[in-house]
Parts: C-alpha cells; structure tokens; sequence
C-alpha cells in the first residue's frame, strides 16, 4: 500500500501544471500513509475532523503544512489555532471572527478562503456569491489582523455533468477575480482558488484552480 501511495503521489504531481499545487486529503487515512507522501516530499495535507487531525499533527512532522477543508465548528477553532497552516472552509462571518480571535491568542496570523456555496446539493455549506461580496463590502474584515483572506474554495456538485462541474467552477474564478480587483488588487495573499478534486481535478485546473484537493487518487477508498 505504501508503495502505491508514493507511486499515486507522483503521478498526480507530474499531472499538475506550474502554479497548481496539491492538497493531500488525508482524512481517514493512517499516520504512516502520510508519512509516505511527506517522505517523498509532499507537504500540504488536508483534513475535516478536529480530533484525527491534532493527532495526526502530534505524530508527525511539524514541517507540515495542515489545512482544514471540512465544516469547521467554531467551538473547535482552539485546538487547531495553534498550527494550522490554513482554513479553506471558512463558511461564516462568526467563523471568521472566531479563527482571528484564537489566532490572536497564539500570536499568529492564519491563512484562510472563503467557501462558496454553488452547487446543488443542499448538504454543503458557504457563501453565496452575494453573501461573499456583502462580507467584503462592510469592510469589517479589515479589522481582522490575525486572519488573512488569501482567496475562495468551492466544492462543484457530485455530477457526471462535466458541464454543469465546468460552469460552476467558472463561477468561482469569476468571481475570485471580480473580488481581486475591487478588495485585493494590491494584496500578493488574495490568490488560491481551491477547486478540484480525484474526480474532476483536470476540470479545475482548466478552470483557474491553483489548489487541488486530491485523497481518493493518492490514498485510495478511505478507511473509516
């Protein structure tokens, strides 16, 4: 199985153009397939569940960059504060305040994206288009110092439709750059598009995303 991992890893990465890098998803996935990716130079690793994850970040590298990708409840925020390298699901503006108050009680400043909501399937959360341009528009994220917006993540809907897959992802990066010009023109932070996953992550990439989330392709099915 290890070898498949590294063997996976590779053949994923030799698939990614310049400027498209991998979100590993490890969730539900053993410590030591991990370490495999890392040993081969993988770096970025994604996770959903506060609990797996800080042990998961106990047991390994601290080179490790983790970035949460799943709903993240406010009242887990403290535990992840202190290393996490990003949050890519933030899904609310109380969510948001929350990450900028407990990175501020860790003296740091962490990176997060704004989640869109575009396709069908009610179970998935984030903004709105509108919502997110409200959010910036009452400028009250300014304030925020130790939370740094670094740009938008989206899940496109479970569809065979490569279609429907390819104009959601098209909404996003439209207005990524909608929001770049009017919030971030200056701001070299304000430039991830997370889309893509094993399923539809040669889509994406067509489509403007600069990071993939990649588990099923490099760890094969998870083991819950």
């Amino acid at each position: 199985m290890s070898t498949d991992v590294a063997k996976n890893l590779h053949k994923v990465l030799n698939s990614l153009p310049t400027g498209v890098d991998l979100v590993a998803v490890s969730k539900f996935h053993p410590a030591h397939e991990i370490r495999v990716a890392y040993d081969e130079g993988q770096r970025i690793f994604g996770e959903s569940h506060e609990q797996e994850l800080s042990q998961k970040a106990a047991a390994l590298p601290k080179d490790i960059q983790w970035h949460f990708i799943g709903h993240l409840q406010t009242n887990k925020v403290r535990h992840i504060a202190p290393y996490i390298a990003m949050v890519e699901s933030v899904d609310s503006w109380k969510l948001l305040c929350e990450i900028n108050r407990q990175a501020e009680k860790c003296h740091r400043v962490i990176d997060v994206l704004l989640e869109l909501h575009l396709a069908e399937e009610e179970t998935k959360y984030g903004f709105s288009p509108d919502a997110c341009r409200k959010l910036l528009a009452a400028g009250e994220w300014r304030n925020l110092t130790h939370s740094r917006i670094c740009g938008l993540m989206m899940m496109a809907s479970h569809t065979d439709d490569e279609e429907q897959i390819r104009r959601e992802m098209l909404t996003a990066r439209q207005l990524f750059d909608e929001l770049k010009q009017q919030y971030f023109p200056t701001d070299p932070a304000f430039r991830h598009r997370s889309w893509g996953m094993s399923h539809d992550y040669s889509i994406a990439i067509r489509c403007g995303s600069t990071l993939v989330r990649i588990g099923t392709s490099l760890f094969g099915e998870r083991t819950y």
